[in-house]
Parts: structure tokens; C-alpha cells; sequence
């Protein structure tokens, strides 16, 4: 099989990130077939068809507002445009440029280039280097003489580096350009406030607004008849201003959430040694180290490698896997290490390489839909849909009773006669009707339901970020909250990921400690440090003026190469001591890599490292303590056996040793054959047996206990021995006992990846513990879990890793040890790689949909009781309490302030000892309904009671009847508010009786409720014209604060009225099913016919 056709199958190219390429997936086990548009379950691989239904179905007031979180359709499809262009582009160019010179090479030999103009102190320009990688001109690079030569002029050093002193930074960094692009800039200020402005109604109301001014300017003139239409206008530029700063400030966070992501990390090789850099910080000249399912970070030219396989679609478009070597030595930024390892001379950075160009051309869409999002666009349109019905109610209503003569002023005077009231005074009543109509829609459409959602995803982001989270997807933060299950690995999760060799099996019998080396036969310890410092992608740099040495790689590579350095190894002598011929990378299907070298004396070796059963099961002989080659005999296998079973079930992951001579006359000399040569691993002799120790994390056994009760399924998902997991996994508290450690809660991937799909969908739900298992197997099992109806969450490290992580519900990637390909395919990246964290991060998607199910109940009963109050007056009196400015007031309490209030509540303990949100539970819970209808009605009955009989139950009648009436509807409008306020309160806490828990930990919601007590008390004492108000008596402030204070007790009654487990929802149903059985029967019938056509 050759190389593409090996990659074609695997796994990787399967589930490559690609924005052109579609991806293939076993199927959607959780989305619904039901033909309503806003139930998605799934939005991480919903259907643009799907996408653009629920967009359809809504009610929206403000589309550019609306919809400025969710995918942009449109700015979709023209990204991929430019994409095809820009690939199509530096195809074409590289392809002409193929053609040119191979024109020059048959006619005129030897044309010289044109002079170009020199960077800096470097003999070469940034035009040239950039040329020679963007149109793979190997007749350049030879020129040059080579990487060698190129490196030269760049000064560097291919085996240490640049010097990488700031000096030396800034002088390349001035010469070639840094590695960044330009960004398209973040949306000012005011392109909110202009989105703002969009909304159908306050733009209605704007106009409504400007011909009152006009018409009371003319009728009572400038001093007194701005007031009604200029007291409008500011309460809607109000609105607009803090709803344009609540978005601006969710953009900006958004922002820099979206910067962290870009910022990959990945080794460079300066001053001798291995460092950590950030992608931004590679400069022209660096030497980096690429392994598999690393980005290749800008463009370079190959300066070593080994089966180092590029996946170039992302560049290319094209499904193949490209061998780099030294005839193919060219990479592009952008690409994506499928296979093997490398290091590579960067020749050009950001906007120089074509990857540079392709980003700087695309805007970066963050808009992305959560279910959620979806869902409360559902709830969000029906309530309009209620609200814009009673709005029109109420418009025909007052118009009929206005035009009739049944409407009077406050001082008894009808405010329409037929024939004898001015057109004028005719045309401002109207448009003061249509004004309270509109207004009605502006509170009863919840604009804000929606955006509540971004608010509380935007806060819980920049929150998890803290708590070592960083989320790459919106709908992952929510979906965690549905997680009913946990697949985590072992390594680095569960476990520190700081292992140490603490035993050793050296020549047939273990050592009294693994780092003597007097203990040792002189061939063994050769061999030993041979293998280890030949076959590793780690390195060791010894400082020039002495100390320590630094040890560089992964975990393991590390342990086993301190191992090394502990027994006297000097790795840089051995390094040049031998050549390499090829190597087989660690594998992690395979679970063992291997090397073959060429000794100056010509000989050949061929070393292997890997899972110690595996590697022993290809072991014929081992060495002895004298240095000779014994047979190996089944008394000694056993041996050997037993040791790894000793050590796997003291939690040590087991490594073998191995190496085998080789006839020279058997390896291939043809690059082609070399290339694709399978590195023999049979007849191995045995060095030894390490047993690495590598401790669980520190309260991960708690995290996995808090798991437990809050209904989360946490399996071990790992590669490592059955044993060693069994081991772990008893310490964690995965396993609760050894009686709990038997098939099929323990069991071994090979096993689970033998049976049938019936039987893996079985025994999946039972598993706790699955060991030695491939990558191909945990996809197995996630696949098998969301089969049954879990919400799956998947940990991740590994390039193979990929499809799992993209299958899973939420795919969680590690952030130390997880490789850019596991990244890309991830939900969330765990900084910490702590399991710990994971858990925090389950808290944090429960507290997301626990925050908008406050707000919900918050909303739907200002709803609730600003609907039924003014329809009730306008049918009643032909007046309404609440007018249009104190209508848009309340709706600014109601939208922005409380969403902030409410949307921004940090998760608490209580949210653990439930179990997780299931994804079809309707949004507005029984008790949610209990709490609001309660509220609601209270409010109702005592400010519909005080709009009829206020005048006397306040004792004011010894007022005028227009400063009654004014002073009757100040104190309801007051009264109506700090319900509102203290109802925030109730709303903190649904189901809790003290709603006053942790209030003060939030200084979000305690300095919103006083904004809102403060502004209140302004608007009543010192806007009344504008408002409409009058001062009221102290009493009756004290007596409007008593009634909104009453709803704290009337919630704890509350609380105490049981509800039923059945969803409210789930009756309605039944009645409309009832109501219209024919139809039932009718669309029944359709069904079964149409199923009868397929079949």
C-alpha cells in the first residue's frame, strides 16, 4: 500500500479540517426528524438548509441584530469563493512558472534572474525567499547550494538554530517581516448603534415619534409641545445606546477569545536548544521542529526528515497526502503534518506566504447558532406572535372608542367630535394610540431572549478561560451542560504527565535500581543508550558552561531519555555517531516506533520502542547481565510477563527496549523503495523493561466523585496496559472496587472493537474502563454511546484522535500535550490538560442554561403582566396606565439590564447535585411556569385593582380628577417597576427558597438593581414631563415599595406548591391532539401512504 493509499483510509484524512471539503460521518444519531424548524439538537453539523429554515420561521424585529451571532449564510459561501480563487491563484502562477522555466532550460540556458533588492545584512531579499517556496523553484534553492547554503545566508545554523537574542529578533523581523497578517477591524461603536437603529419598531416609533413633535410644536408651540414626541424620541435613543454598548462589549470579548485560539504553540530550535514559541513569534531564519499533527507555521524549506508526510489541502484543496524529503523539500504555512517528524528552515512569514494571504482575504466569522439560540428563537417568535395579536387588539380597540367619542380627558371632556375636532388634534390622538400599540410590541416581542444567550455564552467564555477552558465553539459551552457521559484518557488527564523510569528489567532480571550503571554489561548499556537516543523525537541540550541537562519531547520520550541521561548517555556524540536509514514513527494504532541506522562500520541496527507486551511478542532472544544473546524460552517469557503484569498493576506504564542486526545487502539503496521500506521487527533481542510511574493529579478522585452525583458517566478511555488503567482507575475512583474491575465494565479495545454494532451499543452503556485501545476503538465507543442517547464528551490528544473529538458531542482537546490536528478538531481546548478542569467546564454549560432559564421566567412575566394590564384598560377605559415612554423603559429593564443582571450568574455547587439538562426538556420548566403565573398574576390583580379603584384606595380624592388620575398612574407605573426589580431577585433562584445566596459574590446584579432603583427614583421625582409622572408622597413610595415587596414572601409560599414531573407543554399537546383528532388521523394517513410509495 503506498503512502496516499494508507492515508486515503486512515482515520485523519477522513476527518480533515477543511472549509471546502465536506465531512463524511456515520450518522446523526440525536437530530430530531420533526419538521419544526427550531428544534436542532446538534448545530455542529447542521445542514445549511436547516440553518436557513429556523432564520425563516422567526419573528425578528432586528435581523442585523438578531442573527450577529449565528453563521453568516452568505459570508459562508463567499469565503469559499475567495478560497477557490486564491488556491486556484497560486496554482495557476506555479504552474506558469513551471512551464517558463522549463521553456528557459531547452532555449536559452543560463538567462539570469533580475536583481533584486536585499534585506537587510542578509545576502537575499524577502521577494526571492518567497518565490522559492511559493513556486517550489528547486533550480533557486541550488543556487543558493541548498538548505545548507540558503541557511548560510539567513545565519543560521541548522542544527542549533538562530542565536534568537532580541537583537537578533528585531533585525529579522525587520528585514523579512513578522509572522502575522492584517486583520480586518473589529466593528466600531458605532456600527452598533446603527444595528441598533434597525429595529422595524423603534424605527416606527421614531417616525410616530417625529410627527408628534411637528403637530404639538404647531398646536401648543415650541416651550410646551415637544414634550410628548421629544420625551419619545430620547426614551428610543436611550434604548439604542445601551443596547449598542451592551453588544459592543460581547463583540470585543469575542475578540479576544478569537485572538488566544490563532495563537498556536509549537517548538523552535534557538541557540542550541528546544523552546516553546508562539506561532506570531517565528522570524525568517528559525529552524522548527515538526512531529505529527503539528501546523506548519509559515513557509520553509525541508532540512530533515523522516517518513514526514504534509497534508496540503488546506492550500491545494486537493485529498493527498504529499512524502516531503530532500527531492520534495518545499512547505507551505497553513499544512498540516499527517505522518513522521522533521525540522524545517522558515524562508518566509505572515503576508509573504500564500497561507498569509488566504487569511488576510477572509474575514474571521465567528457567528456560529447554539440549540439553545435556536430554541429561544422558537419561544421568542410565538411570544411575539401573542404579543403582536394583543398589540393589534389593543390599536383597534382604542381607535374605535377614540373615533366613537367613548375616549375623554382627564378633566371629563370628550377627545374626539366628528366634524368639530380639529385634523390635527385628530391625527395626534391617533398617533398616540398607534404609539401605545407599537410600544405593546416592543415589550411583548423578546428581541433580547435570543441575544441573552451570546450574553451568558460571551461571559462564561471569558470566565472558563480563567478556569483553564478555552472554547472554540459557542454550542459546546451549552452542550456541556447536557453531558451525560465522560471519555477521558489517562495520560496527562487523569495523570500529572511527569513520568520518571522508577524500574527497570535489564539482561533477564530486574535491577535493584535503574539508573546504576556500574550494574551493567558494557554491550547492553551501548545498546541501550543507542536505542534511546536514536530512537526518539525528544533531545537533550547540555548548557556549554556546564549544569544540568535539558530534556526535551513528550512525557514518556522524556523519562525515558532522563533515563538515559541518568546512566551516562551523551546524546549529541551517539546522535553523530550513526546515520539514519529510515524510521517508523511511534504509531499509535501500532503502539511502537522503530529506527534503522548505519554504524561507521557499516553495520546495521535496528532499534524498537514501545508498548512492552507488543514489542516482547516480537522478541525471539534477550541479552544477559554478561552480554550475551540467550534464546528466549518459554520459562523466561513467562518471566517477563509477569514482571509487566507486576508493574502494570502498581499503575507504571510499561516500555520495551528492543534491537536486532541487519544484513546491509537487504536495504533497499532506490530513494523509492527506501521511502516506503517496512523497518523489520521480527527476531528482536530484548534489552529491557522500564516501568514509568506518572502520579494522578492532585483532586481528580474528588472531580470524578462530583461527577458521579451529578449524573456524569466518567470511562477511562487510554492506550496503556489493561492492568496499569485497572490500577489508575481504582485510584480515581472510576472503579469503585476490584469486584467492579471484570468485563464488561474493564475491557480491553480489541475485544470491544471484535463485536457487533448490537452488541457494542450493549455493553457500551457498562463500560468504565477500556484499555489498549487505538484511537479507531474510542470512536467505536463514542459512536455507540450517542447511539444510545448520550450527550458525549470526549478528551484528546493525539492527531488519531480526531475523528473522536469531531464525533463526540463535545470533543475536549488538550492544550499542553494535544497536537493542532486534535485542536482544530475540538470544541474546547483544556488548557491545563487537568480533568479537573473538564468537570469546571460541565459546570459552566449547566450554569449557561440555568442563567437563561432565569432570565426567561424574568421576561415572560413582565410580558405577562404588561400585556394583560394594558389590554384589560384599553378594552375597560379606553386608556392605558403604562404609556409608551414608561413602556420602553420597563422593556430596557427587561432586555438589557436583566439580561446582564441574570445571564451573568456565576455557577454554584447546586447545580452539580442535579442531573444534566436534557437536550429535549422544554425550556420553561413547571416550576419556572409556577413562579411566573404566581408573580404574574399578583401583579395583575393589585395594579388592574389600583388602575379601577386607586383614586379612593389612595385617598385621593380631595385632588383635581386629572391630577388623581396623574398621580393614580405614576404610583402604578412605580409600583409595576419595583416588582420588576425585586422579582430579579426570585428569578436568581427558581427552585431555591433563599434567593439571596451568593448575591453579594455577584457585583454585576447588585450595581444593575441599584442602576435601576437610582434611575427610577430620577425618572419620577425629576423627569415627569418627559415620562409622564408626577411626584409622589413619600408614602406613597413606601406603600409602592411594600406591594413589589410582597412578591419575596409570595415566592417562598410559592415554592411549597408541588408541581408535576409531566411537562405543562406535554398537556397542551394532548389537548390539541384531542381537539383535532381528524387531522391526526388525516396526516397519520399521509405518512403511511407515502411509506407505502418508497417501499
Amino acid at each position: 500500500m503506498d503512502m496516499t493509499d494508507r492515508f486515503e483510509q486512515s482515520p485523519y484524512r477522513r476527518h480533515r479540517n477543511d472549509v471546502e471539503a465536506g465531512t463524511i460521518r456515520p450518522g446523526n444519531y440525536d437530530e430530531s426528524s420533526s419538521s419544526d424548524p427550531f428544534e436542532i439538537y446538534r448545530t455542529k453539523d447542521a445542514s445549511i438548509d436547516r440553518l436557513r429554515r429556523w432564520r425563516q420561521a422567526a419573528l425578528v424585529l432586528n435581523a442585523s441584530r438578531r442573527f450577529r451571532y449565528t453563521l453568516d449564510l452568505k459570508k459562508e459561501e463567499a469565503k469559499k469563493q475567495t478560497i477557490r480563487k486564491i488556491r486556484a491563484h497560486a496554482q495557476v502562477i506555479r504552474a506558469a512558472f513551471l512551464f517558463q522555466e522549463a521553456g528557459q532550460k531547452e532555449k536559452v540556458p543560463g538567462i539570469p534572474r533580475a536583481p533584486t533588492t536585499l534585506s537587510g545584512d542578509y545576502g537575499t531579499s524577502q521577494e526571492e525567499l518567497a518565490s522559492i517556496t511559493r513556486d517550489h523553484d528547486s533550480s533557486a534553492l541550488e543556487r543558493y547550494g541548498g538548505v545548507k547554503g540558503l541557511a548560510d545566508i539567513l545565519k543560521t545554523d541548522t542544527e542549533k538554530g538562530i542565536p534568537g537574542d532580541d537583537d537578533d529578533l528585531l533585525k529579522r523581523k525587520n528585514a523579512f517581516g513578522s509572522n502575522t497578517y492584517p486583520r480586518k477591524k473589529g466593528r466600531s461603536f458605532l456600527n452598533f448603534v446603527w444595528d441598533a437603529c434597525q429595529d422595524t419598531t423603534l424605527i416606527i416609533l421614531m417616525v410616530a415619534a417625529a410627527a408628534s413633535l411637528g403637530l404639538g410644536i404647531k398646536s401648543e408651540g415650541i416651550k410646551e409641545g415637544w414634550y410628548d414626541g421629544g420625551s419619545i424620541a430620547l426614551a428610543v435613543l436611550i434604548v439604542i445606546v445601551f443596547t449598542a454598548i451592551s453588544d459592543y462589549k460581547q463583540s470585543l470579548q469575542f475578540q479576544n477569545l478569537n485572538e488566544e485560539k490563532q495563537n498556536i504553540h509549537l517548538e523552535v530550535v534557538r541557540g542550541g536548544r528546544r523552546l516553546g514559541a508562539s506561532i506570531f513569534d517565528i522570524v525568517v531564519g528559525d529552524v522548527v521542529t515538526l512531529k505529527i499533527g503539528d501546523q506548519v507555521p509559515a513557509d520553509g524549506i525541508l532540512i530533515s526528515g523522516h517518513s514526514l508526510a504534509i497534508d496540503e489541502s488546506s492550500m491545494t484543496g486537493e485529498s493527498k497526502i504529499v512524502q516531503k524529503g530532500p527531492k520534495t523539500p518545499f512547505l507551505m504555512s497553513g499544512c498540516k503534518v499527517a505522518d513522521g517528524y522533521g525540522t524545517m528552515l522558515v524562508t518566509s512569514v505572515g503576508i509573504h506566504t500564500e497561507w498569509g494571504l488566504l487569511m488576510a482575504s477572509i474575514s474571521e466569522d465567528t457567528g456560529e447558532e447554539t440549540p439553545l439560540q435556536v430554541r429561544l428563537n422558537g419561544v421568542a417568535t410565538f411570544i411575539g406572535f401573542v404579543g403582536l395579536s394583543v398589540a393589534v387588539v389593543v390599536l383597534i380597540v382604542l381607535l374605535a372608542r377614540y373615533f366613537s367619542g367613548l375616549t375623554k380627558n382627564p378633566d371629563g371632556t370628550v377627545q374626539f367630535k366628528a366634524g368639530r375636532t380639529k385634523f390635527s388634534t385628530a391625527i395626534d390622538g391617533f398617533i398616540k394610540i398607534f404609539t401605545v400599540a407599537v410600544t405593546i410590541v416592543v415589550v411583548a416581542v423578546p428581541e433580547g431572549l435570543p441575544l441573552a444567550v451570546t450574553l451568558t455564552l460571551a461571559y462564561s467564555m471569558r470566565k472558563m478561560m480563567a478556569d483553564k477552558a478555552l472554547v472554540r465553539r459557542l454550542s459546546a459551552c451549552e452542550t456541556m451542560g447536557s453531558a451525560t457521559t465522560i471519555c477521558s484518557d489517562k495520560t496527562g488527564t487523569l495523570t500529572l504527565n511527569q513520568m520518571t523510569v522508577v524500574e527497570a528489567y535489564i539482561g533477564g532480571k530486574k535491577t535493584e535500581s535503574p539508573d546504576n550503571e556500574s550494574v551493567l554489561p558494557p554491550l547492553v548499556k551501548s545498546l541501550i543508550m543507542e536505542g534511546v537516543a536514536q530512537n526518539t523525537t525528544g533531545s537533550v541540550f547540555v548548557p556549554e558552561g556546564g549544569g544540568d541537562a535539558e530534556v526535551s519531547g513528550s512525557p514518556t520520550e522524556k523519562a525515558i531519555l532522563q533515563w538515559g541521561v541518568n546512566l551516562g548517555m551523551n546524546f549529541d556524540a551517539i546522535r553523530s555517531n550513526c546515520s539514519i536509514i529510515h524510521v517508523f514513527p511511534f504509531n499509535s494504532e501500532k503502539k511502537r516506533g522503530g529506527i534503522a541506522l548505519k554504524l561507521p562500520d557499516s553495520e546495521v541496527h535496528i532499534h524498537w520502542k514501545g508498548a512492552a507486551e507488543i514489542v516482547l511478542a516480537s522478541c525471539t532472544r534477550y541479552i544477559d547481565m554478561d552480554g550475551n544473546l540467550i534464546l528466549m524460552d518459554e520459562d523466561k517469557l513467562t518471566l517477563f510477563k509477569r514482571a509487566i503484569e507486576d508493574m502494570a498493576a502498581r499503575s507504571l506504564r510499561c516500555v520495551a527496549i528492543a534491537y536486532r542486526s541487519y544484513e546491509i545487502e537487504n536495504v533497499p539503496t532506490d530513494d523509492e523503495e527506501l521511502a516506503h521500506w517496512e523497518i523489520p521487527d521480527n527476531d528482536l533481542a530484548l534489552l529491557a523493561i522500564v516501568g514509568l510511574k506518572d502520579p494522578c493529579r492532585r483532586g481528580v478522585k474528588d472531580a470524578v466523585q462530583l461527577c458521579t452525583k451529578a449524573g456524569v458517566k466518567v470511562r477511562m478511555v487510554t492506550g496503556d496496559n489493561l492492568l496499569t488503567a485497572k490500577a489508575i482507575a481504582l485510584e480515581c475512583g472510576i472503579l469503585g472496587s476490584d469486584a467492579d474491575a471484570t468485563e464488561p465494565n474493564l475491557i480491553e479495545g480489541k475485544v470491544f472493537r471484535a463485536l457487533s454494532e448490537v452488541q457494542r451499543q450493549e455493553f457500551a452503556d457498562k463500560i468504565s474502563v477500556m484499555g489498549r485501545s487505538s484511537p479507531n476503538d474510542k470512536l467505536l465507543l463514542v459512536q455507540a454511546l450517542r447511539k444510545k442517547g448520550h450527550v458525549v464528551a470526549v478528551t484528546g490528544d493525539g492527531t488519531n484522535d480526531a475523528p473522536a473529538l469531531h464525533e463526540a458531542d463535545i470533543g475536549l482537546a488538550m492544550g499542553i500535550q494535544g497536537t493542532e490536528v486534535a485542536k482544530e478538531s475540538s470544541d474546547i481546548i483544556i488548557l491545563d490538560d487537568n480533568f479537573a478542569s473538564v468537570v469546571k467546564v460541565v459546570r459552566w454549560g449547566r450554569s449557561v442554561y440555568a442563567n437563561i432559564q432565569k432570565f426567561i421566567q424574568f421576561q415572560l412575566t413582565v410580558n405577562v403582566a404588561a400585556l394583560v394590564i394594558n389590554v384589560v384598560a384599553a378594552i375597560s377605559t379606553g386608556e392605558v396606565p403604562l404609556n409608551a415612554v414608561q413602556l420602553l423603559w420597563v422593556n430596557l429593564i427587561m432586555d438589557t439590564l436583566g439580561a446582564l443582571a441574570l445571564a451573568t450568574e456565576p455557577p454554584t455547587d447546586h447545580l452539580m447535585q442535579r442531573t444534566p439538562v436534557g437536550r429535549r426538556e422544554p425550556l420553561i420548566t413547571n416550576i419556572m411556569w409556577r413562579n411566573l403565573l404566581i408573580q404574574a398574576i399578583y401583579q395583575v390583580t393589585v395594579l388592574l385593582i389600583l388602575n379601577f379603584g386607586g383614586e379612593s384606595i389612595l385617598d385621593l380624592k380631595h385632588y383635581s380628577h386629572e391630577r388623581a388620575t396623574k398621580i393614580k398612574n405614576t404610583f402604578i407605573f412605580n409600583t409595576f417597576v419595583f416588582c420588576q426589580i425585586f422579582n430579579e431577585f426570585n428569578a436568581r433562584k427558581p427552585d431555591e427558597i433563599n434567593v439571596f445566596r451568593g448575591v453579594t459574590k455577584n457585583t454585576l446584579f447588585v450595581g444593575i438593581v441599584g442602576l435601576e432603583v437610582v434611575l427610577q427614583v430620577i425618572i419620577v421625582m425629576f423627569l415627569g414631563k418627559f415620562m409622564s409622572t408626577v411626584r409622589i408622597s413619600w408614602k406613597l413610595w413606601l406603600v409602592s415599595i411594600a406591594i413589589a415587596l410582597f412578591s419575596w414572601p409570595l415566592a417562598i409560599i410559592g415554592k411549597f406548591i408541588p408541581v408535576r414531573e409531566t411537562p405543562l407543554s406535554e398537556y397542551f399537546k394532548r389537548i390539541w391532539q384531542s381537539i383535532l383528532p381528524g387531522r391526526r388521523r388525516t396526516s397519520r394517513d399521509s405518512i403511511n401512504r407515502r411509506q407505502e410509495g418508497t417501499d
